[in-house]
């Protein structure tokens, strides 16, 4: 793949997935205000535990399907690709008919345990989805090996689009039949956004299949393959050794990629369990819909774009790392942790300063407890996504590393120190004992990656005095903002809607401190137009503006 094509599918799937992101965040406000934050709390725990069996269901064969389809499409062989491919999908069906029938049938007991019954009936509804997207899954890893991004990310907006229409079209037809009902519609969102998304992919395969006949049917070849190919495509690999060879590649990484949906469906799952006795059942109930309705979609705006950027660095550490260039990996190492602190960390000010507001803009779910909890739970999600990012990004260069199995003992020990932050922190700090919890996974993990990286390569993220500039910034932005906040939420009523000002007050507030954030890493020197020269092409662009604004580019 040249250097130009990998940037080019970098970029149209970073678009696709901040597209989808914000879509889907966007999808949430007038979600809450139909179902409020009790609905809100049916809705999350469904979607969470459909997000962990989704995950299980694919069990991490886009990814090692997308290597070997690479693989075997560099050596010409076709044919074997397509075997391949065929296997996956397969593989996907039979996965997702099974994940579909427990979800569906194991439901009302998963909703009467996790202290939020009103979640079986969304559940249900969502069930049928898991028979469509391990199969959308698969297409998009073999799209991804023959390097085409385009329908991947046509079809991640195309499905959020019509996920959105449709559910907020159906919650809102069937309020009158009760909430729970309601939400079920909301949930069935996902299941016509992944049949358009599956409509968007065949289409392109049959295009791109019609291609294929073309450029044989044009080199008069159309039922000759390369030598290499007919040798292989004579002695095509049976399923079970596919399938073998897959797991062995995707076995870790399911294990890594389910971390963040897992720790979200802890929370959802043992928050009403754990604090019903402190606050009651339903405000234990309020809690969890403010915690999926808002303060998670929120948190998980800052990963995107920092994971995108980073990503770009990974093939580089993996391909220097096989060659042993220890130095190169050194290098690109400090660098992918750099540049997912730099790149994430605004976005993390931004949100946590005007928690407050953005929060408003959910109407703080109609309730008192929503005005009490929201913000403070945004603020602390969203800062501890910046943990997050670090874990995932240090999991990444991992995986460059061929470092599977540390990898997996770092997930089993997060989730551990999850479980038991839960249950030690939850008596004494309620739903904050919870998400500090969920702060200190992320700590943790991040230094057994970082542990291990630097077993295998000795290096360091930062000098000093840049992390003296980065914590200058941090602070500095954070009170800026805050008091920002405070001054507009007291004083800021251009409208006459409460909704109206607190959009406005959040955008303000956030675009404060993304500027000030800019500005101030150029102040300290923690960026100088050196290292911007070094980072990829989106973000040198805006650091380069801000530097000559500077008067230091």
């Amino acid at each position: 793949m040249s250097k130009d094509s990998l940037v080019k599918g970098t970029l149209i799937l970073t678009v696709a997935a901040l597209i989808a992101r914000f879509l889907g965040v966007f999808q949430r406000f007038p979600l809450v205000y139909m179902l409020g934050n009790e609905g809100m709390a049916s809705y999350s725990v469904a979607f969470n535990i459909y997000s962990i069996l989704l995950v299980v269901a694919t069990a991490g064969i886009p990814s090692a399907l997308s290597k070997m389809v690479s693989e075997r499409t560099a050596l010409g062989q076709m044919d074997e690709a397509k075997h391949i491919y065929r296997a996956a999908l397969l593989f996907a069906a039979g996965a997702g008919l099974v994940a579909s029938v427990l979800l569906f049938v194991l439901s009302p007991l998963y909703a009467e345990k996790s202290g939020v019954p009103g979640a079986a009936l969304p559940t249900m509804a969502i069930a049928p989805a898991l028979l469509i997207f391990p199969v959308i899954a698969i297409m998009r890893g073999y799209f991804q090996g023959r390097q085409h991004m385009l329908p991947n990310g046509i079809s991640q907006v195309i499905e959020q689009i019509i996920r959105l229409i449709t559910a907020l079209g159906l919650a809102y037809l069937l309020l009158g039949f009760g909430l729970d009902w309601a939400v079920a519609g909301a949930s069935f969102g996902g299941v016509t956004g992944g049949i358009a998304a599956m409509l968007v992919l065949m289409y392109f395969a049959r295009k791109f299949r019609r291609e294929d006949l073309q450029e044989e049917s044009a080199s008069g070849n159309a039922r000759q393959v390369s030598d290499r190919d007919r040798s292989s495509a004579g002695t095509k690999l049976p399923f079970s050794q596919i399938y073998k060879q897959m797991l062995r590649l995707s076995i870790p990484i399911v294990i890594f990629s389910i971390t963040v949906t897992l720790i979200y469906a802890i929370d959802s799952s043992t928050l009403v369990p754990l604090l019903r006795e402190q606050i009651g059942a339903d405000t234990s109930r309020e809690l969890v819909g403010i915690l999926g309705g808002q303060a998670q979609s929120l948190a998980g705006l800052p990963i995107v774009l920092a994971i995108a950027l980073s990503q770009s660095v990974i093939p580089i550490i993996s391909a220097a790392y096989s060659r042993r260039e220890l130095d190169q990996v050194r290098h690109q190492s400090a660098r992918v942790m750099q540049l997912a602190i730099l790149s994430g960390l605004p976005m993390v000010l931004a949100i946590c300063t005007a928690a407050r507001p953005l929060s408003g803009m959910f109407d703080y779910g109609g309730t008192q407890a929503g005005y009490e909890y929201g913000p403070p739970m945004i603020a602390l999600m969203t800062a501890g996504a910046m943990f997050q990012i670090t874990m995932q990004t240090s999991g990444a260069v991992m995986m460059g590393m061929g470092k599977m199995r540390a990898l997996v003992s770092s997930v089993v020990f997060g989730i551990a120190i999850k479980l038991i932050g839960n249950l030690v922190l939850s008596p004494w700090l309620g739903v904050y004992g919870i998400l500090l919890s969920t702060m200190l996974c992320f700590i943790v993990m991040t230094a057994f990656n970082l542990a291990v990286m630097r077993n295998v390569v000795s290096f360091r993220i930062m000098n000093a005095r840049r992390w003296t500039g980065i914590v200058a910034t941090t602070v500095i932005v954070a009170f800026a903002g805050f008091f920002t906040e405070r001054f507009l939420f007291a004083n800021l009523e251009l409208f006459p809607w409460g909704v109206a000002n607190a959009t406005l007050n959040a955008i303000i507030v956030g675009g404060l401190a993304c500027l000030l954030y800019v500005i101030l890493l150029f102040v300290t020197k923690v960026v100088t137009s050196e290292d911007v020269k070094s980072f990829p092409a989106p973000l040198r662009k805006v650091l380069a503006k801000a530097g000559r604004l500077m008067g230091r580019g």
